[in-house]
């Protein structure tokens, strides 16, 4: 097998050769390779690995542990003591003040904390020496508060490590002279103060990733007979490689030792059920706690009956059922990423609701929900009205490190942590500012966030739903043409809403568009148009619906039936009120004066004669739209 380096490897080499200082930051709690050793390692080893072919000793320090290499703090006490007792020690240059570091105490000191720890750092940089040291400074994180304002005590460890980058090297005529270097190791982003960091040429910094394809490859082949898997892969194999390689592809954003507990788990999994997973069931397993998905539960006996479930509970909407229909067949096809998603971190499925208010686009989502994951709860809703602001993307995403609030997290992406299977509803999408399209780029491209602390969250096993009534709002009060769309047949209004989408996405602002074509295009032909609700059968159907919750709250409460003497004259009475351009809100505008007022007046007037088995009838008064209540 071919052995490779990791480009932030070879930079480090480059730069701890010329460089006084370098920050380390990002994913330094990994395991790197080392190629000189066949084998993987610590951040530690990796940098003294390194360290070992340019300097002649390397010491470790952080808080706890105080100083690695005693033996080499013996040298340097023993170099410092010397240096006391002579003349030069009076630079003025170097001087550190009278509570500076001092050699006879020294000797005492644990060197665990930075006042006493970076005076001995600096007498090492200027003071002359045939031998050069490596310092690394591990957990730098904890050092330094992250505030602009520094406490006392911190701003004068600042001022040493400032004074030990600036004075010390400073011999351009002896460029081949030893000299002394000090790494600073970071979790996550760099935090040392930016006084110290900016537009100095002495320090530079060094991003460590996530391991990339080719990391994840490289440990998955020099490993595989480690994993138990149901079927033992041989890469010889070429269709074993095809499993191979889907398992690397589905391993993206995996660091190196979450690789290494996968190879852990597999091996504790076959001892603990003497059986072994496949490759996707593993991973369930370690992301998700389950061995299976519900994509993976998904067949196609069930698909089949994908229309006749959703029309159970969304009426009136054929068209937009068989448009979702074929979104969600196409990824169970392997097309957009359900069976065969190991190459895809996208979404399963993106979807694009518009059309008139009440028509059914949050009620199709809940139901699509019901239908693929079990339970309608896994509808993830956001209304995008209350993230009209610049800055509404934190509310999402969560605020920055050192911002009020950032450990919380952000709402959707601890919403996606929490049900990672789901329906995420993104409501009135129109409403959103600007900003807040940027993420979702980043989730259709992509298939995950970082959020505020770090944290990678995957779209993977999602479906993303925006809502919007874009083409029907104040243009219609002004349009006659548009007035009239009510009228129009589904293919007239299908191109009416679309041409309304793209102009509101595609058109500059000048134009009251939002100049961001390229969200357009990730939907591509996703844009479901929604009906309006025209056919009285239709709203007879969700008048009925819409009573159900009365019926069953009476029932559940009072131990009693509510019905109608006469159902269908009384609501075909109520639907020719219904202002068809509300939808089903209109049928509920019509109820609650038509039915719910008055007969939570008749329960408030006659409770004190309920008991159990009696019956609330409902009737119609002559042919108006009035209705009188009776207990039988």
């Amino acid at each position: 097998m071919k052995t490779y380096k990791p480009k932030w490897i070879d930079n480090l080499e480059r730069e701890i050769q010329i460089r006084k200082a370098i920050i380390l930051n990002g994913n330094i709690n990994d395991l790197y390779y080392n190629s000189q050793k066949d084998s993987y390692h610590s951040i530690i080893n990796i940098i003294s690995s390194i360290g070992n072919k340019y300097y002649d000793r390397i010491i470790n320090w952080d808080q706890f542990s105080g100083v690695s290499d005693k033996e080499g703090i013996k040298e340097l006490e023993s170099s410092f003591q010397k240096e006391e007792d002579s003349s030069s020690a009076n630079n003025d240059e170097y001087d550190m003040g009278n509570d500076s570091y001092n050699g006879t105490q020294s000797l005492k000191r644990s060197y665990d904390k930075p006042e006493d720890f970076f005076p001995l750092i600096y007498h090492t940089f200027v003071e002359e020496s045939d031998k050069n040291k490596l310092f690394i400074i591990d957990f730098s994180q904890y050092i330094f508060n992250n505030s602009n304002t520094l406490p006392q005590d911190e701003r004068k460890w600042l001022n040493i490590l400032d004074k030990i980058l600036r004075y010390s090297d400073t011999d351009i005529t002896n460029i081949d002279k030893k000299s002394n270097s000090i790494i600073f190791l970071f979790n996550g982003q760099n935090s040392l103060p930016y006084s110290l960091i900016n537009n100095n040429p002495l320090i530079t910094s060094i991003s460590i990733p996530f391991p990339e394809r080719k990391d994840r490859a490289f440990f998955v082949k020099k490993y595989l007979n480690y994993f138990k898997f149901d079927k033992e892969l041989n890469q010889n194999n070429e269709n074993d490689n095809i499993v191979i390689d889907d398992f690397i592809d589905s391993l993206d954003g995996f660091c190196i030792r979450e690789i290494k507990q996968l190879v852990k788990l597999s091996k504790k999994y076959k001892d603990k059920d003497q059986n072994s997973l496949n490759p996707k069931k593993l991973i369930n397993l370690f992301k998700y706690g389950i061995t299976s998905s519900p994509w993976e539960d998904l067949s196609k006996e069930k698909l089949k009956t994908i229309q006749e479930t959703l029309k159970k509970r969304v009426k009136g909407q054929d068209e937009a059922i068989e448009k979702v229909k074929d979104v969600i067949v196409r990824a169970f096809t392997g097309l957009s990423g359900i069976h065969h998603s190991a190459k895809k971190s996208k979404p399963k499925g993106i979807l694009f609701f518009v059309g008139p208010t009440g028509v059914g686009k949050t009620e199709l989502a809940k139901s699509l929900a019901e239908f693929l994951f079990g339970d309608e709860e896994a509808c993830l809703r956001f209304d995008m009205s209350e993230y009209n602001h610049e800055h509404s993307d934190q509310r999402l995403v969560g605020a920055p490190p050192g911002y009020v609030g950032y450990e919380r997290g952000g709402q959707l992406t601890n919403a996606v942590k929490e049900k990672p299977f789901s329906i995420i509803l993104f409501d009135e999408i129109e409403k959103a500012h600007g900003k807040i399209l940027d993420k979702f780029l980043q989730i259709f491209e992509d298939g995950r966030l970082t959020d505020g602390k770090g944290e990678t969250v995957s779209f993977s096993e999602s479906i993303i739903i925006f809502t919007s009534n874009i083409g029907t709002t104040s243009e219609a009060s002004v349009n006659q043409q548009i007035k009239k769309k009510i009228d129009m047949n589904y293919d007239e209004l299908k191109n009416y809403f679309i041409e309304k989408v793209n102009t509101h996405f595609s058109a500059p602002d000048s134009e009251g568009g939002l100049g961001r074509p390229e969200l357009l295009n990730r939907i591509g032909d996703n844009i479901v148009v929604f009906n309006y609700i025209k056919n009285e059968d239709i709203m007879f159907e969700i008048t009925k619906a819409k009573l159900k919750p009365l019926y069953e709250f009476i029932k559940e409460k009072y131990k009693m039936e509510i019905s109608f003497d006469d159902e269908e004259k009384s609501l075909r009475a109520l639907i020719k009120k219904v202002n068809k351009e509300h939808g089903g809100r209109g049928i509920l505008n019509v109820i609650e004066p038509k039915i719910i007022d008055p007969l939570a007046d008749f329960i408030f007037e006659n409770s004190e004669i309920f008991y159990p088995g009696r019956k609330i009838i409902i009737s119609q008064i002559a042919n108006k739209t009035l209705f009188e209540f009776e207990l039988k």
